[in-house]
């Protein structure tokens, strides 16, 4: 059957036209259909630069008294402990402690003495604190206490490494910890099956040291040390409170812990 000459330019026209059309048409969709990807990409991007914010403001303590981790930022805590930038973190901290310490003149008399805080410092609680949300659950002291005496928290690699090398260098080192006098014997074995040894003092919260605040504790318990001649000339903790109040450490060096806060 044959087709008017009107009818068969109307056709190869639009054919023409869907040819080059449809590519066009076709990419516009695709893009379309991706869209709600690149959406989600985005909000986790700006989620991670949120946590990221978070960390840098709870390290630099312009967050100030915090209660628990964002549950949004849960994961993103996961990342970090897991994914060994938490190491990295910790290693440059130490690194600068060192690097300071070796340019002190020991006088020899086992006076130069360098303070440790214990948990998150020397001994990593991350097994119990992955159990409870990688602290977006609510301090509890009855479990972690059960943790506590266990005696199975592990050492960093950077803080013995660090602990060894002031020894080395002849720092008499000095362990100050929130951690009640009961506690000593696990805390003892605890720290030993970590690696570190040779320790001159491990002070721990005795029965006149319940209810304060852990910055007058500590400093109360430095002052004590001060008095007994010793000249501290570095603290390293994972907690603002082991490092600020009074009898401070002539440098203080503070190592990352975005999983919880101690005033």
């Amino acid at each position: 059957m044959a087709f008017p000459r009107s009818t068969s330019i109307y056709f190869f026209t639009f054919l023409l036209f869907a040819i080059v059309i449809s590519p066009a048409i076709s990419s516009r969709v695709s893009s379309f259909i991706k869209l709600p990807t690149s959406v989600d990409e985005s909000v986790s991007s700006s989620l991670e630069s949120y946590c990221a914010g978070w960390r840098l403001a709870v390290e630099t303590d312009n967050a100030g008294k915090w209660k628990t981790v964002p549950s949004q930022c849960v994961s993103s805590l996961e990342t970090y402990y897991n994914k060994g930038q938490f190491d990295k973190d910790y290693s440059v901290a130490a690194g600068y402690a060192y690097a300071y310490a070796k340019t002190i003149k020991l006088k020899g008399d086992g006076k130069d003495a360098w303070v440790f805080d214990i948990d998150e410092t020397l001994l990593s609680n991350l097994e119990y604190y992955k159990a409870h949300g990688y602290g977006s659950e609510p301090y509890n002291s009855l479990a972690f206490n059960e943790w506590v005496l266990q005696g199975t928290a592990p050492g960093y690699a950077a803080s013995l490494k660090l602990f060894t090398r002031l020894q080395n260098l002849g720092f008499t080192l000095i362990l100050l910890t929130g951690r009640d006098e009961a506690q000593r014997s696990v805390t003892e074995k605890n720290l030993q099956a970590a690696g570190y040894s040779g320790w001159e003092y491990l002070l721990l919260r005795g029965h006149e040291d319940q209810g304060k605040a852990a910055a007058q504790y500590k400093s109360e318990q430095r002052s004590r040390m001060v008095k007994k001649g010793y000249r501290l000339h570095g603290n390293t903790g994972d907690q603002w409170s082991d490092l600020q109040g009074f009898s401070v450490a002539t440098r203080s060096f503070k190592v990352p812990n975005p999983m919880y806060y101690i005033a």
